[in-house]
């Protein structure tokens, strides 16, 4: 059997009969998740007999060609633990269902001949993935959109499946929406994060709305404040490219870090349709305060020691230049303005080459209001900690204060909680699996409407614009990050939770 359990259910109906064309059919994106994603659609039996990809790609590739090289790298990723996408082994069978369905054509992303030629060859439903640089966004939309590529007729519907980042500041991100939006409807647009792709990440909702005994106190009057954290022990590596005009601000708060921001403060939706959902989210992130330098650290990795290896500085990474700016760890300060949140600090933060690797929710509670044990003299119990883990070992973990054995009260804090290994059976998935599907199914839930991605912009862009030439903090490789990091929940009187501890 494939390593699709998790989408094998029989509740689950199959996607409409669909053509997936996809711009940039030989690049990465399209060999690490497209590929794996819809191996295992097929072997959750949810693509349609009649289900086919179209690849288009700049360079001469031809069918069996592109097949061969697609064969090779899934091959390359079973048994691979350090692959994204590592099953044991790859099972012909969805393989096979994949791979007969695949074909290419050449052309140039700029040219009319391109989208025309592609018109001719298309017909009934289609999804358009854009796994293409983002300078491209605007240019094939635009070409899909004059070809008439984007019309609805004969209840056949067109959509297009946007990558990040969807802009590069708040001017930039409206720009693209009102190109995109010249060409098409709302609806028709799905700008794809693949956070929201994580089961866990998904999972957020059901803790939250569907256990009465959280949401009582999950707001001010209960909360201290929320750690957000997202750590990476990678570096930049051969993406300094892309890495130095971007940075680690433009590259995960508006998009990843906001999306679990929005997940774990959002109001409850009065339904879980999808304008319903994406509406509580976009009033959560319009609530943000925009950020202020005060409330920022910006760091950038120098050499250190990383998995007991030495590792180098982020200025001596290839494509990045000896006295970059470039921020590679962003920590933030942030307030919510309504009335679940007012006065609650989330402090989120997110970098690579450090200390751990690690994405996960930490709800701090307020001690409780009246205490009558003291672990010592002066000292009162431990306050309460429930940590929603997304990464890399999925669960929950909660801080409790117990009575330790003994004759005499003495309190002590433990840990209670669960992983989703020990009660379901894991599935090599690199969570693309359920966006793709939605889009072919027509749900929207979970990806990002235009006033939400504009909204995620306008409260980092004053941060944006602050530090057009300001200094970064440096912190050694291996590290938990920057002394500045620390020193901005210091001032609150609060700290982070250690990396490199579980």
């Amino acid at each position: 059997m494939p390593d699709a359990r998790a989408h094998d259910t029989p509740d689950t109906p199959q996607a409409p009969p669909c053509t997936l064309v996809v711009f940039g059919a030989g690049g990465d994106l399209t060999k690490r998740l497209l590929m794996p994603a819809l191996y295992n659609l097929a072997g959750g039996g949810l693509l349609a007999e009649k289900f086919s990809i179209l690849g288009v790609d700049h360079n001469p590739l031809t069918d069996d060609g592109w097949r061969d090289d697609l064969t090779k790298t899934m091959e390359s990723f079973a048994g691979d633990p350090s692959a994204e996408f590592h099953p044991e082994r790859i099972d012909p069978q969805p393989w096979g269902f994949i791979r007969e369905r695949l074909h290419v054509m050449q052309g140039d992303f700029s040219k009319a001949a391109t989208f025309q030629d592609l018109a001719g060859r298309l017909s009934g439903n289609v999804v358009f993935y854009l796994a293409v640089a983002a300078r491209f966004f605007g240019p094939v939309v635009e070409g899909l959109g004059k070809a008439g590529l984007l019309e609805q007729s004969d209840g056949a519907f067109r959509r297009v499946i946007i990558e990040k980042p969807f802009g590069s500041d708040l001017a930039s991100a409206k720009a693209l929406n009102e190109t995109i939006l010249a060409q098409g409807d709302e609806s028709q647009f799905y700008r794809i994060d693949h956070f929201l792709g994580k089961e866990t990440v998904q999972s957020i909702l059901v803790i939250r709305f569907a256990n009465a005994l959280l949401d009582p106190v999950w707001r001010r009057d209960y909360v201290d404040h929320v750690e957000i954290t997202a750590a990476e022990t990678i570096g930049v590596e051969e993406r300094g490219r892309f890495y130095e005009p971007t940075g680690a601000l433009r590259d995960m708060v508006p998009n990843h870090l906001f999306q679990l921001l929005t997940m774990v403060a959002m109001e409850p939706p009065g339904s879980f349709d999808a304008e319903a959902v994406r509406d509580e989210k976009t009033r959560l992130v319009t609530a943000i305060r925009p950020i202020s330098p005060e409330d920022a650290v910006r760091g950038q990795y120098a050499a250190g020691r990383e998995g007991g290896r030495d590792a180098a500085a982020y200025r001596d990474e290839p494509d990045v230049a000896e006295d970059s700016r470039t921020e590679t760890y962003v920590a933030l300060k942030i307030a919510i303005e309504n009335e679940r949140w007012s006065g609650v600090p989330f402090y989120l933060r997110t970098g690579k080459c450090l200390a751990d690797r690690r994405t996960e929710i930490a709800v701090h509670f307020k001690p409780a209001p009246f205490t009558l044990f003291k672990v010592k003299e002066g000292a009162d119990p431990s306050s309460n900690v429930m940590r929603l883990r997304i990464d890399p070992e999925p669960g929950s973990a909660t801080r409790l204060n117990v009575k330790r054995p003994g004759p005499q009260m003495h309190l002590s804090a433990i840990e209670t909680g669960f992983r989703y290994a020990d009660f379901f059976e894991p599935a090599s998935t690199v969570g693309y699996e359920t966006l793709i599907y939605d889009c072919m199914i027509g749900d929207p839930t979970l990806f990002q409407r235009a006033d939400t991605i504009e909204a995620s912009w306008a409260a980092v862009d004053p941060l944006i614009q602050a530090w057009t030439d300001a200094p970064v903090c440096f912190y050694a490789a291996g590290s938990p990050g920057p002394k500045e990091a620390d020193e901005l929940l210091g001032r609150d009187g609060r700290a982070w939770l250690p990396l490199g501890e579980k």
